[in-house]
């Protein structure tokens, strides 16, 4: 059995801006097991965002491949990569990008009603989670009524929703005081290991970091180790 969620073989990413060709990924080689936790770290600029991008399917490589759950996102078309993102991954950004005019509850059961789930197992799943990450008594409440870290907890509730393999973090921590973003990385270590969710993070965070199982480089669009 292929243990292996997603892999990248040799991504490369060019710009053309203003007239300048500027090579951001120069061959990146990447691989993420089931249930397994990684740090990417790196100095602002170095790619890790980007390589973020592509591995998510959110970007186009200019060469190179992502294999995500066997399949290649070079080769799928539009409506199938839509539908393979949103079952297979799950997203958590610095800003939590929850939608202000709804509620926690219904910004958590989002991406299940866009997979076709009805409303009523959408909201049974999104209550379970939003327990499970100490939001039970905040479900009715809008974004903004939160603090930084219940947001933050929303948002990991919301990419865990669909039961993705993977969840690729840009930042999680970096709005967030000590506490909080302590409070954060103990709910992504306790999800790992109860629902064997694998975590890719880029981060400047070196606490995080040093929680995860596995720590990365990257510098001037290569991966040292």
């Amino acid at each position: 059995m292929n243990n292996t969620i997603l892999t990248c073989r040799q991504l490369t990413k060019r710009y053309d801006q203003g007239g300048l060709d500027v090579e951001v990924l120069k061959g990146v080689d990447l691989s993420i097991q089931v249930g397994e936790r990684v740090a990417i770290m790196g100095a602002s600029g170095s790619g890790k965002s980007t390589l973020l991008h592509l591995l998510g399917g959110l970007d186009k490589a200019t060469s190179g491949e992502v294999i995500l759950s066997g399949k290649n996102l070079n080769k799928v078309s539009a409506i199938k990569l839509a539908k393979l993102r949103n079952s297979s991954l799950g997203f958590i950004y610095q800003s939590h990008h929850l939608l202000g005019e709804f509620t926690v509850l219904e910004n958590v059961a989002m991406p299940l009603l866009i997979a076709g789930e009805t409303i009523k197992q959408a909201t049974i799943r999104a209550i379970e989670l939003l327990k499970r990450v100490g939001l039970g008594h905040r479900i009715e409440h809008k974004p903004g009524e939160l603090s930084g870290g219940e947001r933050q907890r929303a948002a990991v509730a919301r990419a865990l929703i669909n039961k993705p393999g993977l969840v690729l973090a840009d930042e999680p921590t970096g709005n967030l005081d000590s506490k909080t973003a302590d409070q954060i990385y103990q709910l992504m270590l306790e999800l790992n290991q109860e629902l064997r969710v694998s975590f890719l993070v880029v981060t400047h965070d070196h606490e995080l970091a040093a929680r995860m199982g596995k720590v990365l480089h990257m510098e001037d669009g290569l991966i040292l180790g």
